[in-house]
């Protein structure tokens, strides 16, 4: 029995769409700790923090995401 391609191609997609939210999270986190340390003269303070904060909340949302289905 063959596997269904609209199934394999959805899942793809599924996967896709969770590396690049994780992507974006991260990102978002490094980028706005880097300004906020530009702002406020913290040199890399609130970058490693914004960091770690971005990477926990990415996993949580591709825990969530994958327990989901």
């Amino acid at each position: 029995m063959k596997a269904d391609p609209r199934k394999n191609l959805n899942d793809y997609a599924r996967f896709s769409s969770i590396a690049i939210q994780m992507l974006v999270i991260i990102l978002c986190g490094v980028f706005g700790g880097y300004k906020l340390d530009q702002w406020l003269h913290t040199r890399p303070v609130l970058t490693v923090i914004l960091s770690i904060l971005s990477v926990a909340l990415s996993i949580y949302f591709v825990t969530k995401d994958l327990l989901r289905k």
